[in-house]
């Protein structure tokens, strides 16, 4: 294929992925996808992407495919969590300054008439050479800064490192520009979900700002490592970690229909009685999302409604086989005589959420307990898997240890 083939094939992926993204609802997987994208198209090995938070900037994603490579199969880069001030010091600080994009081509040999340096400890530390780099502001129409985009050392064909031309820059510009919508619309959906979710948070004290990202971000970590091991389609799991991200933020929202006075009761435990009112958390939940106009709603709908089932149709799970239209708020009680759910009758999306809300509240204090230990919290979800919890999900959510602790870091009350 010559020149102008290989270039028309390269837009016509451009404008195929451009419409995947605005479909995609989390802004923080769009950041994902936006970095990981940016870089296929002009082939670099390695890049980071940030976000402004006040006068910093915070790291959301860090992708590196030579590391990577080094790791068994399924595993992931290190969870990465900092933030630096915005000055012109550093490479990022000084394009979010200026607003305009640098492109360097040796990062070990930026003049010193330049204001920014490149800090080599994280290559020390790593055993890696970062040579070079194209570094790009996100900005909204109004000016408004969104983030940093920061893409490294770019390869040809027999995986040299070389420059960013003018036409990868040409290639990149192109796709910023519809990321910077993409986003723009996921950060409008991400404020609304914030909304409910801060509605939620008024009446249930235990369902934090940081609880609910900390299971939404262990469901979505326990899906790709799920994902992977069950061989799913890499399209099929874009669409999937999407909606299951949001979705997962919602499980407990149904709380906003329970009363004060039973969720919010400390001393002493809830009686039986009370306990069959809370449970109803679940349909009112569900409730909210019926019928369902999409994946996200559906998702939403069996989160809410199925993540307090039990794999082995327990008992002790709930609500089981519920029809909503057979649920009423006003009789203050799920009806009894329901068929337990169990298996994978229960949706996956529920089944992951179970186990990310059962570890983050054993590991974390309630009313009623204190805080269990990390490795006492890793080994209940381990001892109930095959009861509680599906066997799989808890095989996927052992694997990742190191990133469900690096999320509890992040995300602390």
């Amino acid at each position: 294929m010559n020149q102008n083939g290989q270039d028309e094939k390269k837009l016509e992926h451009i404008i195929e992925l451009e419409k995947q993204l605005g479909e995609i609802q989390d802004a923080d997987v769009l950041l994902e996808r936006i970095l990981t994208e940016t870089r296929k198209i002009v082939n670099a090995d390695a890049g980071s992407i940030y976000v402004t938070e006040g006068n910093k900037l915070k790291i959301k994603y860090a992708q590196n495919d030579t590391h990577l490579k080094e790791l068994a199969p399924g595993f992931k880069l290190p969870y990465t969590v900092f933030s630096f001030q915005i000055d012109e010091k550093s490479i990022c600080g000084y394009v979010a300054m200026t607003g305009k994009p640098v492109n360097i081509k040796d990062a070990y040999r930026i003049s010193e008439s330049k204001p920014y340096k490149f800090n080599k400890n994280s290559d020390i530390t790593t055993d890696y050479r970062t040579k070079s780099i194209y570094t790009f502001p996100l900005k909204m129409a109004n000016g408004k800064l969104l983030g940093i985009l920061q893409i490294i050392n770019a390869k040809d064909e027999n995986g040299h490192v070389i420059s960013f031309d003018n036409e990868a820059e040409l290639m990149i510009a192109h796709f910023a520009s519809s990321a910077i919508q993409a986003l723009q619309h996921a950060y409008v959906t991400s404020n609304m979900v914030k909304r409910m979710l801060k509605m939620a948070e008024f009446r249930d004290p235990k369902e934090t700002y940081y609880h609910v990202q900390r299971v939404s971000s262990y469901s979505l970590e326990i899906y790709d490592r799920w994902a992977f091991n069950h061989n799913i389609p890499e399209l099929e799991r874009h669409k999937y970690r999407d909606s299951l991200k949001i979705a997962a933020k919602f499980h407990d929202v149904g709380k906003v229909g329970i009363s004060d006075i039973i969720l919010k009761k400390e001393y002493p435990r809830l009686t039986e009685d009370e306990r069959d009112i809370m449970k109803c958390h679940t349909c009112i939940g569900a409730q909210l999302f019926d019928p369902p106009d999409s994946l996200l709603d559906e998702m939403s709908k069996d989160v809410t409604l199925h993540h307090h089932d039990r794999w082995d149709g327990g008992c002790s799970g709930y609500p089981g086989n519920v029809r909503l239209d057979e649920f009423s708020i006003n009789e203050e009680i799920i009806p009894k005589g329901l068929t337990a759910l169990s298996g994978t009758d229960i949706p996956l999306a529920a089944r992951i959420v179970a186990v990310a809300d059962v570890f983050d509240a054993l590991s974390h204090k309630r009313c009623y307990k204190p805080a269990w230990s990390i490795d006492d919290s890793f080994t209940e979800i381990q001892n109930n898997s095959g009861s509680q919890f599906d066997p799989e999900v808890v095989l996927a959510f052992m694997q990742i240890k190191d990133r469900i602790c690096a999320i509890q870091m992040e995300f602390q009350d």
